[in-house]
């Protein structure tokens, strides 16, 4: 991921309050979170931590672990639309 995204620089296992997120990046205010199958009982866990990762200034994209093994390139690939999104929004 790095060769794709050179500009954006993540930290793994990154305290957030009561949580640890998959991956972090400051500067860009994107926490990317990569749920197994066990999330698909936990939706209402999942939303209150995305509410309170928002609520922190964060944007959170979640991929399926799936996606990540099987699809990378497509994981990879909506990562670099958020960030070219955010581009566009800056003054």
């Amino acid at each position: 991921m790095r060769e794709a995204l050179p500009s954006m620089k993540f930290r793994r296992q990154v305290p957030m309050g009561p949580y640890h997120v998959d991956f972090c990046s400051h500067a860009a205010r994107l926490i990317i979170e990569i749920d197994g199958d066990e999330h698909a009982t936990k939706l209402e866990r999942d939303a209150e931590r995305t509410r309170f990762l928002e609520h922190e200034g964060y944007d959170v994209i979640r991929f399926a672990n799936a996606d990540v093994m099987d699809k990378l390139d497509g994981v990879v690939a909506a990562i670099g639309t958020w960030a070219a999104h955010k581009q566009k929004g800056r003054p």
